[in-house]
């Protein structure tokens, strides 16, 4: 079941999903549902990547490049 809402795009981005629809054959709503899914999916992937590397130890910036220098990469 789907849900309505309203949503403004601007002109050029509303005239670019109208000619992807037509050329798909696809509705505007199902590319910006895929749109949407998609940076969703992108989402979880981050959140999953910081969990995964919560226990990794952290540096500071300063101590990057301090090391970065010690090692004559900078």
């Amino acid at each position: 079941m789907s849900k309505r809402s309203t949503v403004y795009f601007e002109p050029e981005i509303h005239k670019a999903l109208r000619m992807k629809a037509a050329s798909t054959e696809r509705s505007i709503s199902d590319l910006v549902n895929d749109a949407v899914r998609q940076l969703l999916s992108e989402d979880q992937e981050d959140l999953s990547s910081f969990d995964e590397r919560a226990a990794e130890p952290t540096i500071s910036y300063q101590a990057l490049l301090d090391d970065l220098k010690a090692h004559g990469k900078i």
